[in-house]
C-alpha cells in the first residue's frame, strides 16, 4: 500500500489477505505475510523492505511455504516487474499464484506468462491515468479557483479554515477547506524585506539586519514543518526564495517544482528510479487568475524586486584570466575573482559571506595577486608538459625549449582541467596532477 496517508493500512492489509486466503483455500494456508505501507508499486521488489525480505525469504533452503500467494497483482508488479522476478522464482522452485489466473502462473502454458506481462503495464497504466488526472484538476483548481492544494504555507502566511471542503463526502465529514492568511508577526517581516529590496539594500545587508534585530527565521518561526533545519539564524537562500516567491502577490502558485524520476544506475535498470526534485521555469507555474489570499506586497513592487539585479556586472577593462583555476588549500572552495587598488586578484573567504557578522576568530581571507601569478606560469606550464625535466630543471627533457606565452600557459590549465591549490601560509600554488608541480608566487 502506497498511500498510508489516504487508506487505512489494516483495512487494506486484511483484504488483500483475505483474497490471498480464498485464492487457496483447499490448496494450502498462509504461513507469512509480507504487506509494505507507504511503498509505491513502480519501485522494485529490491527496494521495497518487506518485499526484499520476502527474496531473503525465498533463497533460504528451510523456508515455511513453496509459494507466493499475491493478494493485489496491480499492487505487487508494475511494469515488466514480473517478467524480470520469473526466473528467480523458477530458480528456487517458488510458484507465484495470482487472483487473475485463480491459481500459479505456469509459463510452459501459453498465454499466461504474457497475461502476468499485461497486468503490469495496466497497473503502469492505472497510475499514468491518475497522474494525468490529478495534474488536470489540480491545474483547474489552482488557476481558475485559486484553491490552497497543500505543503507548507510560505513565511508570513498561515493556514486558516475557508468553509466546508468543495468535495461534498468530505464536508459531511466536516473537513473544511484551508487558505492563506496573513501571520500577524511574520507577515510584516516579509513587507520589510520587500521594502528594503526596493530601497536598493543587498539580500546580505537584508540578511544582516533580520539577524541583528533577533527575529526568527522561518525554519524558527515554524518548528512543526521545519524539523529538517536547524533554525538558528536567517540565511541568504531564505531571504532570496521569498523575494522570487509571487505567493506573496496574492495570487495561489501552483507547479512550481516536478519530481522527475531518474534512473539509479543507466548500466542496472533493474534497480528502478529515484525521485528527484526540480524546479520549473516560470512559463510551466500555473497562477490563478486573481488573487486568492491578502498580498504583503503589490504585483506592481514584486516584478520591480525581480528587475533588480545585484551581481557584478563585467566592467570594462576588468578581466581574470585565472576565473576558476585557484583553489584555497585552507577550506577546498574555488577563489573568487577580486579587484583591488587597481589590480586584478583572487581571494577565498572560507565561506564567509556579509551576510552574517564576522568572527574575529575566523581564519583570515586568502589573497592572491594576479600580477604574482602570471609571470610564473610558463615554467609551470613547461613541467606539466614535460618540456623541462623537475627533476634537473636546467635541462630540457628533449631539444630546445622556446618559451611559452602565459596565454599558453592558462589555456593548457583550462584545457586539462588543472587546478591550482594555494596554500596563503606558504604562498605556494600546487598543480591537482599525478605530479603535484609547485611554483612560488612570493
Amino acid at each position: 500500500m502506497s498511500t498510508e496517508d489516504h487508506q487505512d493500512p489494516a483495512s487494506s492489509r486484511a483484504w488483500q489477505l483475505m483474497g490471498a486466503q480464498a485464492l487457496v483455500s483447499g490448496h494450502g494456508r498462509i504461513v507469512a505475510e509480507f504487506f509494505d505501507v507507504g511503498r509505491s508499486r513502480t519501485v522494485p521488489w529490491a527496494r521495497r523492505p518487506e518485499a526484499a525480505a520476502l527474496l531473503v525469504a525465498l533463497a533460504d533452503p528451510g523456508r515455511e511455504f513453496d509459494a507466493v500467494v499475491i493478494g493485489s497483482s496491480e499492487r505487487a508488479f508494475y511494469g515488466n516487474q514480473f517478467a524480470t522476478m520469473a526466473p528467480l522464482f523458477d530458480h528456487y522452485g517458488v510458484e507465484v499464484w495470482v487472483p487473475e489466473l485463480g491459481g500459479a502462473v505456469d509459463p510452459k502454458v501459453g498465454g499466461q506468462e504474457e497475461l502476468m506481462i499485461l497486468l503490469g503495464i495496466l497497473s503502469k497504466r492505472e497510475i499514468a491515468r491518475a497522474r494525468i488526472r490529478t495534474r488536470a484538476a489540480m491545474t483547474v483548481q489552482a488557476r481558475d479557483q485559486g484553491r490552497y492544494l497543500g505543503g507548507r504555507p510560505p513565511y508570513g502566511y498561515r493556514l486558516v479554515d475557508a468553509g466546508p471542503h468543495p468535495n461534498r463526502a468530505l464536508a459531511r465529514r466536516g473537513v473544511c477547506a484551508q487558505t492563506l492568511a496573513v501571520h500577524p508577526e511574520c507577515g510584516p517581516v516579509v513587507s520589510w524585506i520587500f521594502a528594503q529590496r526596493l530601497a536598493g539594500h543587498s539580500m546580505a545587508r537584508i540578511t544582516r539586519a533580520l539577524n541583528d534585530a533577533s527575529i526568527p527565521c522561518p525554519a524558527a518561526a515554524d518548528t512543526a514543518r521545519n524539523p529538517h533545519r536547524t533554525g538558528r539564524r536567517w540565511v541568504l537562500h531564505s531571504v532570496r526564495a521569498i523575494l522570487a516567491n509571487p505567493r506573496y502577490t496574492g495570487r495561489q502558485v501552483w507547479n512550481r517544482q516536478r519530481t522527475d524520476h531518474d534512473l539509479i544506475d543507466p548500466d542496472n535498470t533493474s534497480l528502478g528510479h529515484r525521485d528527484v526534485t526540480r524546479w520549473n521555469t516560470t512559463a510551466d507555474w500555473i497562477i490563478s487568475t486573481r488573487p486568492a489570499h491578502p498580498a504583503l506586497v503589490s504585483e506592481a513592487d514584486f516584478v520591480a524586486v525581480q528587475q533588480i539585479r545585484t551581481r557584478p556586472q563585467p566592467v570594462p577593462g576588468r578581466t581574470y584570466p585565472l576565473a576558476g583555476l585557484l583553489c584555497c588549500g585552507v577550506c577546498g572552495r574555488r577563489m573568487e575573482s577580486h579587484w583591488v587598488h587597481e589590480h586584478p586578484g583572487y581571494r577565498c573567504r572560507h565561506g564567509h559571506t556579509s551576510a552574517s557578522r564576522p568572527d574575529p576568530a575566523r581564519t583570515p581571507n586568502a589573497y592572491a595577486r594576479e600580477d604574482q601569478v602570471l609571470p610564473r606560469l610558463p615554467a609551470l606550464y613547461l613541467r606539466l608538459t614535460g618540456r623541462i625535466d623537475t627533476a634537473r630543471p636546467e635541462a630540457p627533457s628533449c631539444g630546445s625549449v622556446s618559451p611559452p606565452t602565459v596565454e599558453q600557459a592558462v589555456a593548457h590549465l583550462r584545457d586539462q582541467e588543472i587546478t591550482l591549490v594555494y596554500d596563503p601560509a606558504a604562498r605556494t600554488l600546487t598543480s591537482d596532477t599525478p605530479r603535484a608541480e609547485r611554483i612560488t608566487i612570493g
